[in-house]
């Protein structure tokens, strides 16, 4: 079989790789190997690849343009999106909220509340509060891309629709650290979203909007290191203690989920 032309296209060249595989499924008759042929359409024994392939038809740049394009798909859950430059990759759709089509398109989340500017920090700086890096890992304003959806209340996650979506609004949600991709929004204790527009005439995405956002940064010479990490503004009269300027523990003990539509 040959993959050269689909490998100009991702969707098609996956879908081409499952199809060889699943036309190559063996099993044994009278002690003789047999291969059993089967439609790319069809199972072949294996659910999860016949889920894969339904949830590939529907790659679009956003989940907007998935939910616009096709007025059955009202699940919330995961997707394949496409960027502009031909890369495949997995995120969360939230199909229901607001009339649907928010992208997932990263997440904020302190791993070490008592750490400043430590490893895991890639929202501000990993390097500790330094002079020579005021702009810390720059992750707010570059195309590095880090995690995985399925995981986003565990770690930080940030894929190419950060900078390459063009959106209208932004979602947020507070999601307990840990909690299961399945339970996410019944899990959230704020969900909010703007409904003005405002990327619209910011360029589309915070990757054009902002350089540093809730940490930021990479350097605060004021109190350092005490400003240093992605969720200092959370803590700065104490972790968790909701007195002065610090938050409480739900809020600082939650990632930050940030959607475009």
């Amino acid at each position: 079989m040959d993959l050269s032309e689909d490998f100009e296209n991702p969707i098609l060249y996956i879908t081409s790789v499952l199809r060889l595989l699943c036309s190559f499924m063996f099993h044994n008759v009278a002690n003789q190997e047999k291969v059993t042929f089967c439609n790319i359409r069809d199972t072949c024994s294996n659910p999860e690849a016949a889920k894969l392939l339904d949830k590939m038809k529907f790659a679009a740049r956003s989940c907007k343009e998935i939910r616009d394009k096709n007025a059955s798909v009202q699940s919330d859950g995961l997707y394949y999106l496409i960027s502009s430059r031909g890369v495949l990759y997995q995120t969360y759709c939230d199909m229901t909220t607001a009339g649907g089509g928010w992208t997932l398109v990263a997440s904020v989340h302190e791993n070490n509340m008592y750490g400043k500017c430590t490893v895991g920090d890639r929202w501000s700086s990993q390097q500790g509060n330094d002079p020579n890096r005021p702009n810390g890992d720059g992750t707010w304003a570059n195309t590095v891309t880090f995690g995985t959806a399925v995981a986003a209340t565990s770690d930080d996650y940030k894929n190419p629709g950060y900078f390459d979506i063009r959106g209208r609004d932004v979602s947020v949600w507070h999601v307990p650290n840990n909690v299961q991709l399945q339970h996410w929004k019944t899990a959230s204790f704020l969900r909010y979203h703007t409904e003005n527009h405002f990327l619209t005439v910011h360029g589309g995405n915070l990757f054009n909007l902002f350089k540093f956002c809730i940490g930021g940064g990479g350097h605060f010479p004021e109190w350092s290191p005490r400003q240093c990490g992605d969720f200092t503004s959370f803590d700065w009269d104490g972790y968790g203690t909701n007195v002065g300027w610090s938050a409480s523990k739900v809020i600082t003990e939650a990632a930050v989920l940030l959607f475009y539509r």
